[in-house]
């Protein structure tokens, strides 16, 4: 009861005509940065940081965090619409956003159940960040070295529910993606692998410019190669209403169960170090595959949106939780936030909340508030962004092409992001013309790193020892279904061919 009175204590803060103008602001730039491919939350911050040094820290704050939590919305957008992500969490969602949008011709209710799983998440995020913030984070903060690289080898598992009817295939891009990841130098020992000599390969390949690539200029070549059949694929309703892309009863009771469950499982992500939004993203999708779903993920499933939006923003949500907390950022976003705040006087920790209380539940509260003004906006503008897919082929080929070399160059502003961008698009065209799918390479592009800085540093601690996975209580459990991840299904296989012996 107490965490609810300071939360309406907060409100009274948050909800001046200051903080709300500011938490408005702060959502519509977040929209407009998020559907923006290759800038993300990580830049928007940095780049509107400055602007915030003459407001009041409380003021500012809002603003900075309804920016960040409302990129999320907008990653969905571009995905969407045009299959090239605004940022890294938005991956997954093309996988089925853009087939229900452009195949299915259901734009409207691709966006809306985009936009209602995020607020559903979000909420969820909010809600556990309210009541349980500080005891998430000191949950965070037992999860070292060895409970990460447990719980990653859970996660790269799940790769095998996303290669589809030929494992073979599946496996094979997924070492594509290993890979690709471990080009560049060696995070702990800083030794260069793979750079062929190029200075350029010696800071590995950049994420967003690899996505982009991979999932949007594919995209491209395949509408030129096409671009002469897609005359029916361009017959979409430019009149469609606010009305007419609410999802009905159906789909809202296909979309509630991945958004609550993707909801949980976001938060608890984002409370962890390092993991971030996008890592939620990708597992929530992944854990989705293993549930039923009513059509197949990857051919425009509701339940496949719905996973993957619900946790990125119940991710943003939670990383809230060791900020203000223990003053410990959980990715690059929160450290540009930990920043703002040094430099605004404050002090994020366990004594936060008590020296500066109005500070830190006026922030949990303007979450609330940049969630629902963040729907809303979101809701308003379907109409309008679904005519982008209204527009002919002929046209829809330049502009896309500009889209993805802008957000590939300003990634680091150099070319360099552009030619991998180029080179990862004629990869991902090669892919999908012989039915190789992108989703495990990317998931392991992604996990690998991670995996194999966290796996080391276990390793450094332990003197090279195994029983580090085995002594601690936390990286036990987590091992032990790891382990059963990958025992049961073979068990199963067995079993199954023992029965057909002796039915035959």
């Amino acid at each position: 009861m107490e965490n609810l009175e300071l939360l309406l204590r907060g409100f009274t803060v948050s909800l001046t005509p200051m903080n709300i103008g500011a938490a408005f602001l702060g959502a519509i730039l977040g929209l407009i940065v998020g559907a923006m491919p290759g800038i993300g939350s990580l830049a928007g911050v940095a780049l509107l940081l400055p602007l915030t040094y003459k407001f009041d820290p409380t003021t500012a704050i809002i603003m900075l965090g309804a920016l960040y939590y409302s990129n999320m919305y907008g990653g969905s957008f571009s995905a969407i619409l045009l299959n090239i992500p605004g940022d890294s969490p938005a991956v997954m969602t093309a996988l089925d956003g853009y087939p229900m949008a452009k195949k299915k011709k259901r734009p409207g209710q691709a966006l809306f159940t985009a936009n209602m799983s995020s607020f559903i998440g979000g909420s969820v995020g909010i809600i556990i960040l309210t009541f349980a913030g500080p005891a998430l984070a000191n949950l965070g903060l037992k999860f070292g070295p060895s409970e990460m690289t447990a719980i990653l080898l859970i996660a790269m598992t799940s790769i095998s529910w996303l290669v589809g009817e030929n494992p073979i295939k599946g496996m094979l891009i997924t070492m594509v993606g290993i890979l690709l990841a471990s080009i560049g130098m060696d995070t702990l020992s800083g030794a260069p692998r793979y750079d062929f000599g190029s200075m350029y390969l010696l800071g590995g390949i950049p994420f967003t410019p690899f996505v982009i690539g991979t999932v949007g200029f594919s995209q491209v070549i395949s509408l030129i190669n096409e671009r002469n059949k897609s005359s029916e694929n361009e017959k979409v309703d430019t009149k469609l209403s606010i009305r007419g892309s609410l999802l009905t009863k159906h789909d809202f009771r296909r979309l509630l169960p991945p958004a609550l469950r993707s909801g949980f499982l976001g938060t608890f992500v984002g409370v962890l170090p390092g993991a971030g939004a996008t890592t939620g993203s990708f597992m929530g999708y992944a854990v989705q595959k293993k549930f039923k779903s009513e059509e197949e993920l990857g051919t425009g499933a509701i339940e496949g949106i719905a996973a993957c939006e619900a946790a990125n923003n119940a991710a943003a949500a939670g990383a809230f939780a060791p900020l203000l907390a223990l003053g410990i950022p959980g990715s690059g976003t929160g450290a540009v936030l930990l920043g703002g705040l040094m430099l605004w006087g404050l002090n994020p920790g366990p004594l936060l909340f008590q020296n500066n209380p109005d500070f830190a539940w006026g922030l949990i509260s303007s979450l609330f508030l940049a969630n629902i003004l963040t729907l809303m906006i979101a809701i308003m503008v379907i109409p309008f962004l679904t005519k982008i897919l209204s527009v002919p082929t002929k046209y829809m080929i330049p502009i896309i092409t500009v889209v993805c070399v802008v957000g590939s160059y300003s990634t680091n502003n150099s070319m360099y992001g552009v030619l991998v961008m180029l080179l990862s698009g004629i990869l991902g065209y090669v892919m999908q013309k012989n039915d190789y799918p992108t989703a495990p390479m990317l998931l392991s592009f992604v996990l690998a790193k991670l995996l194999e800085s966290n796996m080391r540093k276990a390793f450094i601690i332990s003197g090279g020892s195994l029983n580090i996975f085995f002594t601690r209580p936390i990286t036990l459990v987590l091992m032990i279904i790891f382990i059963a991840l990958i025992v049961v299904p073979i068990v199963r296989s067995l079993l199954g061919r023992r029965k057909k012996e002796y039915t035959v």
